[in-house]
């Protein structure tokens, strides 16, 4: 414990304290907007947002390296892909003409063909581990600024259009009876879900997305239904989750994001039978 403060007050290794910032900052997103997404049952579509951003990566890093352009970074790129393809979604729910998960699942495969093939052709080595499973540990203090940016955008349209986005999620037909556009708020729920896998990636990677925008809020629902409380114990779970297992990654030299992931997994099962029992 007393080795793992020093190396967090440790002004020479800076990365493990951004990790810890980035890790308590990323909280408030994946909870409020992951208690919103197994409330809707909308798991799917985090999914295809969060494997279509590979798209966007690999592109960024191919334009970056074989035409020398510093600017269009990977999570500039994962960022654009993800709002693209949540836009293909939110049309499709809309206009009802095609199913719904037959558009997920061509934007999920395409997506992951399309960054698999920008990588592959990219001048020099480039891993896609890293973007695919994550490294908390590799985050920068730029990295910490737009995460904070995006925090506060989606903290923005979460607290203004709750009530809104609530009543969408819990009843939309009655909702549209009384004369609330749904469709806006199916539209801006699917946005704020890409903004943030954007905000996921760095840190659990784009194929544990879904166990972060699902298992907190998950295990909130065993103890409560009303969604506000599920949003407020999401969050503490949330940050729980991400410190300890910073720790333990730390304490036994393994990978963060995966002893955070299986952390997780691990206190849900708990919980599951814990709540069966009772």
């Amino acid at each position: 414990m007393n080795g793992f403060l020093n190396a967090l007050l440790n002004p020479e290794i800076p990365f493990i304290r951004f990790a810890l910032i980035a890790g308590l900052l990323s909280s408030i997103p994946f909870g409020v907007i992951g208690s919103f997404v197994v409330v809707k049952r909308m798991t799917y579509i985090a999914g295809a947002l969060s494997h279509a951003a590979l798209g966007g990566i690999g592109i960024a890093l191919y334009i970056g390296e074989k035409y020398h352009v510093s600017f269009f970074t990977p999570m500039m790129g994962a960022f654009l892909f993800s709002m693209f393809a949540g836009l293909i979604i939110s049309v499709a729910v809309i206009s009802g003409r095609e199913r719904i998960d037959t558009v997920i699942g061509v934007i999920w495969a395409a997506g992951m063909s399309i960054g698999l093939l920008f990588i592959s052709i990219t001048p020099g080595y480039v891993d896609p581990m890293s973007y695919l499973f994550g490294n908390i540990l590799l985050l920068t203090g730029s990295d910490l600024l737009l995460i904070s940016v995006l925090n506060g955008v989606i903290l923005f349209f979460s607290f203004f259009f709750y009530n809104q986005l609530l009543a969408t999620a819990f009843d939309e037909e009655f909702t549209r009876i009384r004369g609330v556009n749904t469709v806006i708020y199916q539209i801006m729920l699917i946005m704020l879900i890409s903004m943030t896998v954007i905000l996921m990636i760095s840190i659990v990677g784009i194929v544990m997305i879904i166990a972060f925008l699902t298992i907190p809020p998950a295990v909130s629902g065993f103890f409560t239904k009303r969604l506000r409380s599920m949003i407020t114990f999401s969050v503490l779970l949330c940050a729980f989750i991400m410190s300890a297992g910073l720790f333990l990654s730390y304490l036994l030299k393994l990978p963060a994001s995966s002893v955070t992931i299986l952390l997780a997994s691990v206190i849900y099962v708990l919980c599951f039978f814990l709540k069966r029992e009772s």
